[in-house]
């Protein structure tokens, strides 16, 4: 019997083949958002076959630079993580992008990224019943509620 090898990032669960050939055929750039036990950070790429080129790149350490009080992977935090990135992206002549979610699930702090990169102003096929409720991204439910607004406005002037 022949020994078939198994691909290592398929072995580890990292790639997701078919629906990475898929996205790749669609030639669109793709948002990645990856949230980490502190963190938020999104990507817009564009894909390659000899490897993707990052278009804009926003992580949640920005957002403390800024005067964020709050965790840096809550739900507003990734809605404002995904603003600015999309904010980025436009300054960098991107138009529209799909989300690439890979072996990971979607989840609502990936949707509030997303909502951020939308309400930036990419084009992105999305429905708008997965989004958070506007209470919970403008963050009524944590002590920071009144920053958001005061951090978008930030990331307008800033990123251009």
């Amino acid at each position: 019997m022949a020994y078939s090898k198994i691909l290592r990032r398929l072995r580890e669960e990292k790639t997701n083949y078919k629906k990475r050939g898929t996205m790749l055929m669609g030639k669109r750039d793709f948002i990645t958002v990856n949230i980490t036990n502190e963190n938020t950070q999104v990507q817009i790429l564009k894909p390659g076959m000899t490897g993707d080129k990052v278009v804009a790149s926003a992580h949640s350490r920005y957002l403390l630079e800024k005067g964020w009080k709050g965790s840096r992977k809550s739900v507003p935090a990734a809605y404002l993580t995904g603003y600015l990135a999309g904010k980025k992206a436009l300054g960098q002549g991107a138009k529209d992008a799909i989300l690439y979610t890979g072996t990971r699930r979607y989840t609502q702090r990936m949707a509030a990224a997303l909502k951020g990169v939308i309400d930036a102003g990419l084009e992105v096929p999305a429905d708008e019943e997965t989004f958070p409720s506007e209470d919970r991204i403008n963050g009524e439910h944590l002590t920071v509620k009144n920053e958001i607004s005061k951090m978008k406005s930030t990331i307008d002037t800033e990123v251009k």
